[in-house]
């Protein structure tokens, strides 16, 4: 048994080692790659760099020009143009939701943007001033003329008459027919008005009519119709 698994292993081809020339060479030519891969990296973000600064340059000698928007970059370009913009001493923002979509805007120091401006470009829409000059003044001619209602306190309506003499023939009418339906009501159903209904009689006199109308039952005479 000792024999045959030895002979097994034995035919088994062995791993390469680390001293084995193929694997040093492959490793070598690993390397060779990477390393050729972060020099083109590098020359790209020295190019790219060189390329913003000719941009940014061109347009701080514009006299004309007070912000400037790029095309979307990935993040590594943003980064380098925000770099390149803090160096010159101008003010830059990043704009869009999705990573693909980010791009930066440049503003020249004297024309730095308001907080509405930025609002508008983080919502994707494009800034206008005179709209924006116009909003404002709505929104101060409103907040004025709060004030002075403020001031003024509550406005009280005084009408110019009542309005019960305004239409008291209305309203004579319409008590009138009121009263009408209620006393229809009381024929077809016969309801008895409260008032109707109140016993006016002292305690004496109900007590003494209660005791004439027993005797007059225990002796068996009529009793008087009641009112």
């Amino acid at each position: 048994m000792a024999d045959l698994l030895g002979s097994i292993l034995s035919s088994m081809e062995k791993p390469p080692s680390l001293g084995d020339p193929e694997t040093r060479r492959k490793a070598r030519e690993q390397a060779a790659r990477l390393k050729k891969l972060q020099e083109q990296e590098k020359q790209q973000k020295v190019e790219f760099r060189k390329r913003m600064e000719k941009e940014v340059s061109d347009f701080i000698q514009d006299s004309g020009q007070i912000k400037k928007k790029f095309q979307p970059m990935n993040k590594i370009e943003r980064s380098i143009l925000h770099d390149v913009v803090e160096v010159a001493g101008l003010t830059s923002f990043s704009f869009g939701e999705d990573d693909e979509c980010r791009y930066v805007m440049i503003f020249k120091k004297e024309f730095a943007p308001s907080d509405e401006e930025l609002d508008s470009y983080r919502r994707g829409e494009e800034w206008d001033p005179q709209k924006a000059e116009e909003k404002r003044k709505l929104k101060e001619l409103a907040q004025r003329q709060e004030e002075e209602a403020a001031q003024q306190g509550p406005v009280v309506v005084n009408p110019a008459s009542d309005y019960k003499d305004k239409y008291s023939h209305l309203i004579g009418k319409r008590a009138a027919k009121d009263a009408a339906h209620m006393l229809q009501a009381n024929k077809t159903y016969g309801c008895v008005p409260v008032a109707n209904k109140r016993d006016t009689r002292s305690i004496e006199e109900a007590m003494n009519e209660i005791r004439a109308k027993k005797r007059l039952r225990q002796s068996g005479e009529e009793l008087p119709p009641t009112s």
